[in-house]
């Protein structure tokens, strides 16, 4: 289906039902930290992580062909996404960081994203990218000033090795062309499971004490699970791709930002979790930064437009 014709000249808004499905799925990334954290006291992170992507994968994998793409990309994609960004950060959330704070710094992947894609197009760096980034940053330092029992230097580096992760594997998606994010999400689920039960095995105990676990979880431990297999991973990223599909990435892409409003705003609610000056002080420099490297190039523009 051919995208609908934009006028660059006039102000462009998504449809009430599509900035509600935007709304939507930022809402179900940002309060999925508060479901991590209350499933962690279920499962241990790889266990968890890995129950996450068995069922991101089945049963839709009998359903859905292969989507026509490398299997070295799916392979990079499910290792990037499993291993790297969701399995570090629970074993992160489970007790380095809090789950306000997780939700802010794993927003580093904008960054790791932006600079994988000047990598392999060979351009520099920007004057206010740099500055973006310089402000960013202040805000991690902000946050790595005030490790305390709840949130260590260790586990802020861990969310931003998940960020990297995730940067990673946005890259390698969009070098996998136009395709169905749905088959994309659920077959590169495949990659993710081995090194996870692996690392479950070798970190959390044999098949027995596992066996145990799940047999012990609490019912809500298991609505978490499929929330996170079927609501975060499948709708979440699959209704993301759809919108970027149908509207211009400018339009699309601010939404990630209130990840870590409803993140830090669900985790003091429903967890207690403390919103001092200095969180939200680095909160708002963190997503100052973003919000410069977001909307910098559209404001140069019409700022030259009238001059």
């Amino acid at each position: 289906m051919n995208k609908p014709h934009i006028d660059s000249s006039r102000a462009y808004a998504l449809p009430a039902s599509h900035l509600l499905l935007a709304l939507a799925i930022v809402a179900v990334w940002g309060t999925n930290f508060v479901v991590i954290k209350q499933c962690l006291a279920d499962f241990p992170p790889f266990l968890f992580a890995t129950l996450r992507y068995v069922f991101a994968l089945i049963p839709l994998v009998f359903f859905v062909p292969r989507p026509k793409v490398a299997w070295a990309n799916l392979c990079i994609y499910g290792l990037a996404t499993g291993v790297g960004q969701f399995g570090v950060m629970y074993y992160a959330m489970n007790n380095q960081i809090s789950p306000g704070l997780a939700s802010l710094v794993i927003q580093t992947q904008v960054f790791f994203t932006i600079g994988f894609a000047m990598f392999f197009a060979k351009e520099g760096l920007k004057r206010y990218q740099a500055v973006a980034v310089a402000i960013a940053l202040t805000g991690l330092v902000l946050i790595a000033l005030h490790t305390d029992a709840t949130t260590t230097f260790f586990g802020i580096a861990l969310v931003v090795f998940s960020g990297f992760s995730w940067g990673v594997a946005n890259t390698v998606s969009r070098r996998a062309g136009s395709i169905n994010m749905l088959a994309y999400v659920v077959w590169a689920s495949a990659f993710s499971i081995p090194p996870l039960v692996l690392m479950t095995l070798l970190l959390e105990g044999g098949w027995e004490v596992l066996s145990s676990t799940m047999m012990s979880a609490s019912a809500g431990g298991w609505v978490g699970v499929l929330w996170q297999s079927w609501g975060n991973t499948l709708f979440g990223y699959t209704a993301w791709a759809w919108l970027l599909s149908k509207h211009p990435a400018a339009v699309v892409a601010p939404a990630p930002l209130l990840v870590p409003v409803f993140g830090m705003g669900t985790s003091a609610f429903f967890l207690g979790e403390a919103l001092p000056l200095w969180k939200l002080g680095a909160a708002g420099l963190v997503i100052t930064g973003l919000v410069i490297n977001l909307f910098w190039p559209s404001l140069e523009a019409q700022i030259k437009k009238h001059t």
